[in-house]
């Protein structure tokens, strides 16, 4: 149980690797791992083609972006969901080989017992932290504005109580209790939405961004993101 409870403080005085999506979750998980721990890099899963992130469906080169901006290396290969743990099992062992301790991930809600992070840590020979575990969904969302972050919507799940016209949006405190009066929980824990965060305080620079126009597939709408003026942005 004391291994458990840990959770929320196992990057404490250690080396870790972070599970990123670029979303505003993993982004203040990171954060708050860097107050207390040393980042080796950042695991990012691409979907088998390798054109975009497994999670929020980010170009290889706007991910590459935002760590050059913050200042890690990225731990990325494609993968399709077959082979996925497959895979992710590589890339940890790869960050362990680097000096890695523990992986920290931006996950809130997870089981206390038999969740897969806490399976492929293990088997990996990690610890495993999750800085906002069992956080209140307002207030860490709150946080993550409070300290500065910038990020956008990126999709939205029409089934849910979201809307086209949300993806683009930022998320502010208004916007946020405009979400919480429409029934969406803010962090978007119900699969509501995704976000990509483009600056903060663990930034260097903002990520100048291009929207590119809106994709619906089924239930899910997508506002794809591009990186603007990329030769200004030396890639890894």
């Amino acid at each position: 149980m004391a291994e458990l409870l840990n959770w929320k403080n196992g990057a404490r005085g250690q080396k870790f690797i972070t599970s990123f999506s670029g979303g505003k979750d993993s982004v203040l998980a990171l954060y708050k791992a860097l107050k207390v721990g040393e980042a080796v890099g950042l695991i990012v899963m691409l979907e088998e083609k390798g054109k975009h992130s497994r999670s929020h469906g980010m170009p290889p080169e706007l991910i590459r972006a935002q760590a050059k901006s913050i200042g890690l290396p990225v731990y990325t290969a494609a993968a399709s969901w077959t082979n996925y743990e497959k895979v992710f099992m590589h890339l940890l062992e790869k960050a362990k080989n680097q000096g890695a301790e523990v992986l920290v991930t931006g996950d809130l809600d997870m089981p206390a017992h038999g969740c897969w992070h806490e399976k492929v840590t293990k088997n990996a020979g990690l610890k495993l932290g999750m800085p906002l575990w069992e956080m209140n969904h307002r207030e860490a969302v709150e946080e993550f504005i409070d300290l500065g972050f910038v990020t956008i919507i990126v999709t939205v799940n029409l089934s849910n109580g979201m809307r086209e016209d949300d993806l683009g949006r930022t998320l502010t405190h208004d916007y946020v209790k405009e979400l919480e009066a429409r029934g969406i929980d803010p962090c978007g824990e119900g699969g509501e939405f995704h976000t990509t965060v483009i600056d903060g305080p663990i930034f260097k620079n903002t990520i100048p961004v291009r929207k590119c126009e809106i994709i619906k597939n089924g239930e899910y709408a997508f506002l794809p993101l591009e990186l603007d003026q990329m030769g200004d942005i030396d890639t890894l």
